[in-house]
């Protein structure tokens, strides 16, 4: 598998999680206060560097073809899922996910809560713990799967580390919901590279020769892409039909 597509597949699905995990954080470190908000960081991040020192060995251990099989069939699983949800979006059967809309819920949310009692704000700190471990699993597991499966999980790593340095410093600038970001289009992008990769890798586990070998990844890339548009394509066509049939 070519290394170029491994770096931006971990980078981009990377950025996707970050982006939602820091809108959490933003939302408690500026309704809550940022002490407690930053420890609930930090113990999920100690949590995740412990899970990941236990499931990347275990993983490397798997034969690969039974690796490539399982591992294949789960991100099939999600990029299917994502590029369900990506595709009903951009037909407009499912409202755009608005990382801003989700900050002030977040923060609202927050101040409900009332005034923290005693040093430790509890509620922010599990806020920005379940945050950023749920969103971190998502990031320990794409980054684990790719680079074992590949044998390049420093590439994958090194994918992950660049997407958390980018919403890092867009977090640290902006100091908001980072609504800039186009998420709907990175989690579109996102799906159709985990469903390429799912069926690539599923299919080799299962035994089958792809031709070109890991070229073929991009062919299987483009089928995905052609075949996501032409259903949202349909999809618009469908939706906005009976409009037209009521004004005619």
């Amino acid at each position: 598998m070519s290394g170029v597509f491994l770096f931006i597949s971990s980078f981009l699905a990377s950025t996707v999680e970050m982006v939602e995990a820091l809108t959490i954080v933003l939302a408690a470190g500026v309704t809550r206060g940022w002490r407690s908000s930053l420890i609930g960081v930090g113990v999920a991040l100690v949590a995740l560097a412990l899970i990941c020192g236990v499931l990347g060995p275990a993983l490397t251990a798997i034969p690969i073809n039974v690796l490539r099989l399982v591992v294949g069939g789960l991100l099939l699983i999600f990029g299917l899922q994502w590029l369900r949800k990506a595709i009903l979006r951009a037909s407009g059967y499912k409202a755009l996910h608005d990382e801003a809309a989700i900050y002030q819920r977040q923060a609202e949310a927050a101040r409900a809560q009332g005034a923290a009692a005693g040093g430790m704000d509890w509620y922010a700190f599990t806020l920005c713990f379940k945050g950023v471990l749920l969103e971190g699993l998502e990031v320990a597991f794409i980054v684990v799967t790719f680079g074992a499966t590949a044998h390049q999980v420093g590439l994958a790593a090194l994918g992950a580390v660049a997407a958390l340095i980018l919403v890092l410093a867009v977090g640290v600038v902006v100091h908001a919901p980072l609504s800039k970001v186009p998420e709907n289009t990175l989690k579109f992008a996102v799906g159709l590279l985990l469903t390429s990769f799912g069926t690539f890798w599923s299919a080799e586990g299962a035994g089958a020769n792809w031709p070109g070998s890991d070229a073929a990844i991009i062919g299987v890339l483009i089928f995905y892409i052609l075949i996501s548009f032409a259903l949202v394509q349909a999809l618009i066509r469908h939706r906005t039909m009976p409009a037209r049939a009521v004004a005619a």
